[in-house]
């Protein structure tokens, strides 16, 4: 009997695990969960193996090979343009299957017994058979409903919570007979619970759900992962462990080191190849991959940790997910739900917050503390603000959820009820961010004056006629087109000094953000008049008889800025012959180029 093994999934839930990996290659007790439907195929007396492949499908292909080494005989089948769904890479295969034939997902655990659902297939004469299991909350699977004989009555595919009429789901295993891909069309894209199954219950064709015993963990989601991790450890289910169980609970890979004065609390399964120093803890639940090296004092409750991982001294992990290649430095901590995806360095003393998941190839630096998931750029940093406030990417450090959190750390250093003043330039990034930053001051109970698109100069002077408590501003990067600057003024509107900005980044990064109740969310207002008020000040500052009678020409380039609204007035009012370039306002910054040739266009 042959069985069709589904391993196209890419696991988007399960990234970053999956960035580089299909799911059914990610590792349950350092063996891919393929491996371990494999070892069931074969307890089961099923050695033909078709896996049916999409994602990345060299990497099960280089593993498993013909699949001699694991006891069995693999032949593989890609999809190469698109997915055809759970049915349709099946129908792609229909000339491969001349018998009764076993369907089962790649993205599963389970110590089902098999031989017993396909005796019950063949002596119900049944044209399809459903492997079920019961579950106590099926909210996320297909709901079935069965009779006494076993015959599907009805399905619902992932029900509402008002749809639930049974606690009896689908495993997405399966037992057919090769005639019913008859009705499934060629080339293209079907699912056997919304397509297939509900032809079948319409037509009359016998189709029969078999209720197995035993384990079953759909690893859908990363919080899955881990439990299936602790329930293989723990023997809830049956699993072939790669390594020999050297006392109870504690399996340990051969050329292992462990100094004496490690502390082994079982259950605990350690790879081969690997370092482990003096006065580590490994608490129960704790799950070590090959050639992982391990430093003293570190404590370990329950992480799962891959192969070639560097854990530094005194490093703590909680309930976490350490990939392939990643290195924690020395008092590093990494806390429940977090991921630490491959290849990437957590630096000394850093924390990666609970449930915080950080793709491959990153770098978080010696003392950061992560609380966002950390998928664009390359680089968590300690720091926030730089030589020129706050700058990164556009929308990708710099993102509408890092502005409210910096607006809300911002207003957590000033007293409840403050005004603060918020400006920008002309560009719909800057308007974008400008809101967030808004939305973060008022949740702390911050009143702001929105200046909206407004010269720096302007701002700066405005803070102090309005008697305000600072002020932030939102720009391009004059040096770096792609980049946003955000700055912060003081109540005489100018910078904040650098132990201002540390009160910032310790509200921001401790995340120690005040509250306000509904009555003491701050308001906006939108000050009038701001250029007069401007123009006024800074008529102070000139000799304006002078200025008059000087009859003075002057050749002016906005380079399409927020300046353009400003400096009109001023010149008329001082009667100044102005000739005008580039007046009007632009969204996209200049090249260096278009700079370039702007300059010799004012200097002719």
């Amino acid at each position: 009997m042959r069985a069709v093994l589904m391993a196209g999934g890419s696991g988007t839930r399960l990234r970053p695990l999956t960035c580089d990996l299909p799911k059914p290659m990610v590792p349950i007790l350092n063996r891919p969960i393929a491996e371990h439907i494999i070892n069931l195929l074969k307890r089961n007396g099923i050695t033909e193996v078709i896996a049916t492949l999409h994602y990345l499908p060299d990497i099960m292909r280089d593993y498993f090979n013909d699949g001699r080494d694991f006891g069995v005989q693999m032949t593989y089948a890609v999809e190469e343009d698109q997915p055809l769904g759970t049915a349709g890479c099946v129908k792609n295969i229909a000339d491969l299957l001349d018998g009764t034939f076993l369907v089962i997902s790649g993205d599963s655990v389970t110590d089902f017994d098999l031989q017993g659902a396909i005796d019950f297939h063949r002596q119900v004469g049944a044209k399809a058979t459903l492997v079920l299991t019961r579950v106590p909350n099926p909210i996320e699977f297909g709901v079935v409903i069965i009779d006494r004989e076993g015959k599907i009555q009805r399905f619902v595919e992932k029900p509402s919570t008002s749809e639930i009429f049974s606690d009896t789901v689908n495993t997405g295993t399966y037992i057919l007979e090769p005639e019913v891909l008859a009705y499934l069309p060629a080339n293209q894209e079907a699912d056997f619970s919304n397509d297939l199954f509900p032809l079948l219950l319409a037509k009359g064709i016998p189709l029969y759900g078999y209720v197995a015993e035993g384990y079953w963990c759909d690893v859908g989601h990363l919080e899955a992962y881990r439990e299936a991790q602790y329930d293989a450890l723990y023997r809830k289910v049956m699993v072939d462990y790669a390594y020999p169980e050297t006392s109870p609970g504690v399996w340990i890979g051969e050329n292992t080191q462990i100094d004496p004065s490690v502390e082994l609390h079982p259950p605990v399964l350690i790879g081969k190849n690997c370092r482990i120093g003096a006065r580590t803890v490994l608490e129960a639940g704790t799950v070590i991959g090959d050639n992982v090296t391990i430093g003293s004092d570190a404590d370990l409750k329950r992480p799962i940790v891959w192969n070639g991982a560097v854990i530094g001294d005194e490093v703590h992990l909680r309930a976490c997910s350490i990939a392939r290649g990643a290195r924690l430095d020395r008092r590093s901590h990494v806390l429940e739900g977090a991921v630490i995806g491959p290849l990437s360095t957590v630096g000394e003393e850093a924390k990666i917050s609970p449930g915080v998941r950080v793709w491959p190839s990153k770098q978080i630096e010696s003392g950061a503390t992560l609380n966002i998931n950390l998928i664009w750029g390359n680089t968590a940093q300690r720091n926030l603000f730089g030589q020129r406030g706050v700058a990164g990417l556009a929308n990708i450090d710099i993102t509408p959820e890092f502005a409210v959190k910096l607006g809300a750390a911002y207003g957590s250093t000033l007293k409840p009820g403050s005004r603060v003043t918020v400006s920008r330039d002309q560009r719909s990034i800057s308007r974008m961010v400008s809101r967030s930053l808004i939305a973060g001051l008022m949740s702390v109970g911050i009143n702001v004056q929105n200046l909206e698109a407004t010269a720096i100069p302007v701002a700066r002077t405005l803070l102090i006629q309005m008697g305000v408590a600072g002020g932030i501003h939102v720009r391009l990067h004059p040096d770096r087109p792609d980049h946003v600057l955000i700055e912060f003024f003081d109540e005489h509107g100018i910078d904040i000094p650098k132990g201002k900005e540390k009160k910032i980044e310790g509200a921001y990064f401790k995340e120690d953000l005040r509250r306000s109740a509904i009555h003491e969310i701050g308001d906006v207002t939108y000050p009038t008049q701001a250029v007069a008020a401007y123009t006024t000040t800074f008529e102070k500052y000139l000799n304006v008889e002078a200025v008059m009678n000087s009859q003075t020409k002057v050749v002016i380039d906005y380079v399409y800025a927020v300046s353009g609204a400003v400096l009109p007035q001023i010149l008329a009012k001082f009667g100044c012959d102005a000739v005008v370039l580039n007046a009007s306002l632009r969204q996209a910054a200049l090249s260096n180029d278009e700079r370039e040739a702007m300059l010799a266009q004012l200097v002719r």
